[in-house]
């Protein structure tokens, strides 16, 4: 793959993410909670940290899908934010787990037909 093409890709791909923060004080909130959880599992969101979701796009097209069905599956209370990234600037992110740097997410490998 040349440089500019991996280039452009490091900008077209993006990561959507989904940060939320939830009441849990009741069997009601509990089960709100975990419908939205398990909503973005099923879409294919992966757990990045506690109440924090990431998702591979290959496109903004794909992104505005996710984020459309996101929007759908929001639960009535709580805070939720969502929020899109270029592969090149989630490749920025510094990441340690403790003391020690920790490897990044890779995007998952895709194929592609030409």
């Amino acid at each position: 793959m040349s440089t500019t093409h991996q280039r452009f890709n490091q900008y077209r791909n993006l990561w959507l993410m989904v940060f939320f923060d939830l009441p849990t004080e009741t069997k009601v909130e509990i089960k709100a909670a975990t419908r939205f959880r398990k909503a973005l599992i099923k879409d294919g969101f992966q757990m990045f940290q506690f109440s924090v979701y990431i998702r591979f796009c290959a496109s903004k097209e794909m992104a505005d899908v996710h984020t459309e069905r996101t929007k759908r599956n929001l639960p009535e209370k709580g805070k939720i934010s969502i929020l899109t990234v270029t592969d090149h600037q989630f490749g920025k992110m510094e990441l340690f787990l403790g003391c020690l740097p920790d490897k990044p997410k890779e995007r998952p490998k895709q194929l592609q037909l030409f």
